[in-house]
């Protein structure tokens, strides 16, 4: 790769910075080096490198000193991080140290964060939806929040420009408020799964379906890439390169195009404010390893730091014409914070099928997509809706064994699988509310001397109201379908635990009521373009992370039309 030492560059200057290498940070740095700009890629943590640094992917069970769990220690440095499931022995590099990088919480905010090349990329759910005109236009329709600045016409070509690229497997079902894309062989529903969607869509003559995950694991071999091994552990980092992340896809791009300088152990603490020109004109990073500051320039700045990184780094960049933060003359910038709700639905078990299991360990569920408050569906309590996510599985021993046995009979009946059992997990709407926010708390600092972030943020009636919903939906579905012992759960779901953070920094038509444009640009600083969640005006129920992928795609095509046209 070029130049990944962590020392100053001669002369400091490039075409455009790019401020994270997640998700979309590695789409701006692939689509604006492959447009023939200079570009300085600037990431806070370490470099991971594909397959090198995927230490775990390949270890067997047994040759983890603790089987996977987390000792004493870790959980003292990690308090966050140990709140759910994300972060084990499997793969804890690549999850942050809580203790030096802390934030306040006014109320529980479950912050999940990497700090590497890469960032949540390597370890992201990979499931790829579109939105709809549905998710676009809801903001005008219900009054929540303000109204998109485009359509779903606007992001269409997108979506299939970086479906093409990432690789997403799925199957087409032409149904409205889920756009099909340009997907590549759909993965395998086993039987259970099969027959519960064609029970589902009878009953409800196709005003709900069911279809396989839409998701970045490749099924066939693309782009150099190798298919899905079907091993489950995506989340150590794949050596296949088999689903998407920066490290196999967009950063080989970039670096390929020779116009890549990529920074690893690089926060980014400031983004500087030209008053003369009234745009920026670079960064200031700390190294995050010797703690020194350091300027870099650039006509283009790109900020891509994770929806939260992004919004402290904008709040944190002030200036006499800016004292709330960069381009913040609305006041958004920092409110409108959402999340998905979820941990909640209905599961049961399935008869009929004990001569039948399932092939390898599929890296994908089911997905039924929205259909709440919509077409003929009856009129709900609450604003907006929800999907499911889940799928069928066996289990692998007898509920007949109640206590620790031992014996030969023991051991055979240990290798016959178990029940049946099928499951639908809500995924929930939660509207843009102004009070959901993140402010600057000064009070104290992190590791590198940084004031940390405050995080004020809850779910409210609207959200709790269509949890309800999430759990009798999801029993009456099962139930429909011959699902026996059909019990609902709900287990709480706590701002950050979905790992979906959208907003605080949003896209609009009126500069006094939102942050950027309908190129992601911000209204008052020409040449700063936001990308990631940050820029997010609602949230919808689907995964966000393939919208902010087209989103780049398309700004980055935006940015580098204007720079070289003179307006930026």
């Amino acid at each position: 790769m070029s130049n990944l030492n962590t020392k100053a560059v001669a002369n400091n200057t490039y075409d455009a910075i790019v401020v994270g290498s997640g998700i979309s940070g590695g789409w701006a740095a692939k689509e604006l080096t492959e447009k023939g700009l200079k570009v300085l890629l600037l990431e806070r943590g370490r470099n991971i490198e594909h397959l090198k640094d995927y230490t775990t992917a390949m270890k067997k069970p047994w040759e983890f000193e603790h089987r996977g769990k987390i000792t004493e220690a870790q959980k003292a440095t990690h308090p966050v991080q140990i709140r759910d499931y994300p972060y084990t022995e499997f793969n804890e590099s690549f999850w942050v140290d809580d203790k030096e990088c802390p934030y306040t919480e006014v109320k529980r905010f479950d912050w999940y964060r990497g700090f590497h090349v890469g960032g949540k990329s390597l370890m992201w759910g990979r499931q790829s939806y579109r939105f709809s005109d549905l998710n676009f236009e809801d903001n005008a329709k219900d009054g929540h929040g303000v109204d998109w600045p485009i359509r779903y016409k606007d992001l269409s070509a997108w979506y299939d420009y970086v479906e093409k690229f990432a690789g997403i497997s799925g199957q087409a079902e032409n149904w409205p408020a889920l756009p099909d894309g340009q997907f590549l062989p759909p993965m395998d529903m086993n039987c259970v799964e099969k027959d519960v969607k064609k029970r589902i869509e009878d009953k409800w003559k196709k005003e709900r379906i069911m279809t396989i995950g839409r998701v970045a694991n490749l099924t066939v071999p693309h782009g150099g890439r190798g298919q899905c091994q079907y091993r489950n552990l995506c989340s150590r980092g794949c050596p296949f390169g088999a689903y998407f992340s920066t490290q196999s896809s967009t950063l080989p791009a970039a670096v390929a195009t020779g116009n890549l300088t990529l920074r690893p152990y690089s926060l980014v603490n400031t983004i500087i404010y030209d008053k003369e020109t009234q745009k920026a004109k670079g960064v200031v990073v700390i190294d995050s390893e010797t703690k020194e500051s350091i300027e870099y320039y650039a006509k283009i700045v790109f900020v891509n730091g994770s929806t939260l990184g992004s919004t402290f780094l904008l709040l944190n960049s002030t200036s006499e014409e800016f004292p709330d933060g960069l381009g913040n003359g609305s006041g958004e910038l920092g409110h409108n914070l959402m999340d998905h709700h979820f941990r909640c639905g209905a599961s049961g078990r399935a008869e009929g099928f004990d001569d039948k299991y399932t092939y390898g360990k599929r890296a994908n569920g089911i997905y039924v997509p929205r259909y709440q408050n919509m077409g003929n569906d009856k009129k709900r309590d609450y604003v907006r809706g929800f999907g499911y996510q889940g799928g069928a599985s066996r289990g692998n021993w007898h509920s007949e064994v109640a206590e620790l046995a031992f014996g030969g009979d023991f051991k055979d009946l240990m290798t016959v699988p178990g029940a049946w059992t099928m499951g639908l997990g809500g995924f929930g709407e939660s509207l843009p509310y102004h009070e959901n926010r993140v402010y600057i708390d000064k009070s104290k600092k992190d590791k590198w001397g940084q004031p940390v972030l405050a995080i004020d943020c809850e779910f409210k009636d609207n959200e709790r109201k269509m949890r309800i919903d999430m759990m009798d939906d999801a029993a009456e579905m099962l139930e429909a379908s011959g699902i026996k012992d059909v019990k609902t759960y709900d287990n709480g779901s706590i701002p950050g635990m979905a790992i979906h953070e959208m907003g605080t920094a949003r896209m609009g038509l009126d500069p006094k009521t939102s942050v950027l444009n309908k190129w992601n640009q911000m209204h008052e600083v020409k040449n700063v373009f936001v990308t990631d969640g940050s820029c997010m005006t609602s949230a919808a129920c689907q995964n966000p992370s393939l919208t902010y992928m087209a989103l780049t795609a398309r700004a980055c095509d935006f940015a580098v039309k204007e720079l070289k046209a003179g307006n930026l």
